[in-house]
């Protein structure tokens, strides 16, 4: 199965929507709360567990400022993908703590460390 990848994002009221690629499936997912960095492609990971093992979402670098938008909503975003949704529990703890780990630490790599410090520079500033 190909990695999910968000494909767009949205915004009704609060809440941040983020849609998955066309072709991925939700069905029978559940979110496992949890986020990593995939620095190699660039992007955040969020892991869903799909009862056998982890399934990782990818949130490229075009999808970061709703990401910001979304942890500064303090509202809990969905993910919408083959007519199903689901809530990203822990989505906004588990991003603010990866950012602020981000900042300034080249283990990231220095172009992932740079571009996450621009990316979320009102959240890292505030």
């Amino acid at each position: 199965m190909n990695q999910p990848i968000i494909q767009s994002a949205g915004t009704t009221g609060d809440v941040t929507e983020f849609i998955l690629r066309e072709g991925t499936e939700l069905s029978g997912m559940r979110p496992a709360g949890r986020m990593i960095t995939d620095t190699d492609s660039g992007t955040f990971v969020y892991l869903l567990d799909d009862g056998e093992r982890f399934v990782h979402v990818h949130f490229p670098e075009e999808i970061w400022p709703q990401m910001a938008t979304a942890l500064q909503s303090g509202q809990t975003p969905g993910l919408s993908g083959g007519g199903h949704r689901l809530e990203l529990v822990n989505f906004a703890e588990e991003l603010e703590m990866l950012i602020f780990n981000i900042e300034g630490n080249d283990n990231y790599g220095e172009v992932f460390s740079t571009a996450v410090e621009k990316a979320f520079s009102q959240i890292l500033g505030a």
